[in-house]
């Protein structure tokens, strides 16, 4: 009861932390066109200031040069100034180139600059640790494969005699996990050959697999799905690129240009990659441990293969609705001849060597 009421909570929190990203994911997407155009504005006027300033404190530095030089000349006797070189060409020959400043990039201007495919990549990112958070919850052993089902297991096929049917079919709709439905399908195939039990072991095995590996496809699917948004973003821009340089008026410089271009359109392949690289690591951890988890499955079945090869051609398993509550029932019918002397189904059964009195049992 417990434990339903954890799974029911967690549940919940599930679909509203998926709401709340959602409508987190639809503000961001709404407010980023304005961001987006309010950042550069911005930068732009602040760099338009600096060019500013910086004009007007080498004008102020050429007249000082200028009034500095004609004093000196004055000082020296020199009355014709002009046939001397300019006073600004002198300052401007005498000064020294400065060394480009190292500009290193901000991650967050450069999600803007690389265009309306990054709001699908930053999505896809957003789905991929969605879907991480759900599977890890999902896959641990105790949901799995539960330490307290194999613990009880263990104690009813430790019994002596043969395995208890009812007992283990009740005790595989009390659990909930992946290792319950597959033994209790195998028991629901008890008296058949064991071909037939392996063969519903291996179908049932690949069934439940098929339902843990439903939230680990989104996660493979972006490891695909993101380098190729990012490779069209980056096709895109090269084109815009070259477009642009291609038409630029004569005299322009066109490598820079280009460079600033090429750069731009690199931001794209960037972010798939950003993304890709972790879901693929995830993708393969979680696939890893589903193939583990059900190899201890495989394993814990497979161990009560010789109790159930017991009852091959002796009995066959029936599931009856009860009349008063509708919950399923498990019953178990003999097969073959009824005993010498007209005897019951439930009569003794050592001379036939069958299991004991079955009668039925409510799951």
């Amino acid at each position: 009861m417990f434990a339903s009421w954890i799974d029911l909570t967690l549940a919940r929190l599930w679909r509203a932390s998926a709401l709340a990203l959602i409508v987190g994911l639809a503000a961001t997407a709404c407010a980023a066109p304005v961001m987006a155009q309010a950042k550069p504005t911005k930068k732009r006027e602040a760099d338009r200031k600096q060019d500013a300033a910086k004009a007007a404190a080498d004008e102020r530095a050429r007249k000082q040069d200028a009034d500095r030089e004609l004093k000196r000349r004055l000082a020296a006797g020199q009355t014709h100034p002009a046939a001397e070189p300019a006073a600004g060409q002198t300052a401007a020959a005498k000064q020294e180139p400065r060394p480009a400043a190292t500009i290193a990039p901000n991650l967050f201007d450069l999600w803007f600059l690389g265009g309306p495919l990054m709001y699908p990549i930053t999505f896809i990112s957003f789905l991929v640790v969605l879907f991480a958070c759900e599977r890890a919850l999902a896959l641990r052993r105790r949901k799995v494969v539960p330490p307290r089902f194999v613990r009880a297991l263990g104690q009813l096929a430790a019994k002596p005699g043969v395995l208890d049917l009812r007992q283990t079919y009740a005790l595989c709709q009390q659990s909930r996990s992946a290792a319950a439905h597959v033994l209790r399908a195998v028991l629901m195939k008890a008296g058949r050959p064991l071909s037939e039990l392996e063969h519903t072991l291996t179908e049932t095995s690949e069934r439940e697999a098929a339902k843990l590996y439903k939230n680990v496809r989104p996660i493979n699917l972006a490891t695909t799905i993101a380098p190729l948004l990012g490779l069209l973003g980056t096709v895109q821009g090269m084109i815009e690129c070259f477009f642009i340089t291609a038409h630029l008026p004569v005299g322009a410089d066109k490598s820079e240009n280009l460079a600033n271009g090429i750069y731009i359109a690199l931001v794209t392949t960037f972010g798939g990659l950003v993304v890709a690289i972790p879901a693929s690591v995830i993708a393969h951890y979680f696939e890893g441990r589903i193939q583990a988890l059900f190899r201890d499955i495989d394993e814990l079945v497979q161990a009560l293969m010789p109790q159930l090869e017991r009852f091959e051609g002796k009995l066959r398993p029936v599931i009856v609705a009860d009349k008063t509550s509708g919950a399923p029932t498990l019953m178990l019918e003999r097969i073959g001849p009824p005993a010498a002397g007209g005897a019951s189904a439930g009569g003794s059964s050592a001379a036939s060597g069958a299991p004991p009195v079955l009668t039925p049992h409510r799951a």
